[in-house]
């Protein structure tokens, strides 16, 4: 993919999304980036980025459920990275027909107006929780899926989906499945943020769900890197493809690595609230990234712990610490 293509990212305002879409304007390219709509004219992550790279970013206001702004957004691109999605888990429980707006027709909506215009590529975001937990590891692309929640049932929705638009209308869709992806700029509803900010907030007791389950932790510029790799990788069109580092760690684990980095004197103490029921809760997320590995030349750039000590320092800062309310349970 040439840097003179205009490519589109949608939920640019998010995690994942705003480390993408630096990374793009670092390298050259013509970003567009499809922001969540609202009335406060939040860019998200994006109103954090240095100037430099901000002024270079064209920003679009939409919402992904609406058919027609996405249709503008998509029209003078040629590659789209579609991210824009409800990702947590929880929150899936009690408001699953948000998640199906937002994560099933969403996806819709990109893929229509990606097969009316041509476009070159189109990268739909998936996630590991479509697995569930581990049948087998590490867990290759051929794994079955599993809806544990109403999120990753959605999520298996939009794959599914995306992959139909392949098959019958030969868009060059690709299926990214990123592992669990952590950094700065994460949500608090993920269990890193949660754990470092309480750490960094003073609390001698850290509250943490349940403790056991693995997962296949990746840093988020690992994970743009292999987005940006899959993006330029024709092998990997009407696939599939984990980015993973097959490898996993338990959540205690990190929690107790987390401890010893930052405050050795805290202890972890059950809060129920943060347990998810236990036919959902996935036990086992450890990734097979052997087609990226041997399709591509991505590999990881960061050892686990330079990576969580890059994430200990942005939290660090009290300006981006500010905005965790680490006393409550984020949904």
């Amino acid at each position: 993919m040439s840097n003179n293509k205009k490519v589109l990212v949608t939920g640019a305002d998010g995690f994942i999304g705003s480390h993408l879409v630096e990374e793009l304007i670092i390298k050259g390219y013509s970003v567009k980036a499809f922001c969540y709509y609202n009335s406060f004219n939040s860019w998200g992550w994006l109103d954090t980025l240095p100037k430099e790279i901000l002024e270079n970013v064209e920003i679009f206001s939409g919402d992904i459920r609406d058919p027609n702004g996405v249709r503008t957004a998509m029209k003078d691109v040629s590659v789209v990275y579609h991210l824009a999605a409800l990702i947590a888990i929880p929150f899936s429980y009690h408001s699953p027909d948000s998640y199906i707006d937002t994560n099933v027709k969403g996806t819709l909506n990109i893929l229509q107006a990606a097969r009316d215009y041509n476009i070159e590529r189109v990268l739909v975001t998936s996630t590991s929780e479509v697995y569930g937990t581990a049948q087998y590891v590490p867990i290759d692309e051929k794994h079955p899926k599993q809806g544990q929640s109403p999120y990753s049932a959605s999520k298996i929705g939009a794959d599914a989906i995306a992959d139909s638009f392949y098959r019958s209308f030969d868009l060059p869709v690709t299926i990214v499945r990123p592992f669990n992806t952590f950094g700065p700029r994460q949500s608090a509803r993920a269990f890193i943020p949660t754990i470092i900010s309480q750490l960094l907030n003073g609390a001698n007791e850290i509250k943490l769900g349940d403790l056991t389950p693995t997962r296949d932790l990746l840093y988020v510029k690992d994970t743009v890197n292999g987005f940006m790799t899959i993006a330029n990788t024709n092998a990997f069109i009407g696939e599939e493809v984990n980015i993973a580092t097959n490898s996993e760690i338990s959540i205690g684990d990190v929690a107790n690595k987390l401890i010893k980095m930052i405050n050795p004197k805290a202890n972890i103490i059950l809060d129920e609230t943060r347990l998810r029921p236990s036919k959902s809760e996935v036990f086992r997320l450890f990734g097979d990234n052997k087609k990226l590995l041997t399709h591509s030349n991505w590999k990881p750039n960061y050892t686990f712990d330079e990576a969580m000590q890059e994430t200990i320092d942005w939290f660090s800062e009290k300006e981006n610490l500010k905005g965790y309310k680490s006393n409550i349970y984020n949904v």
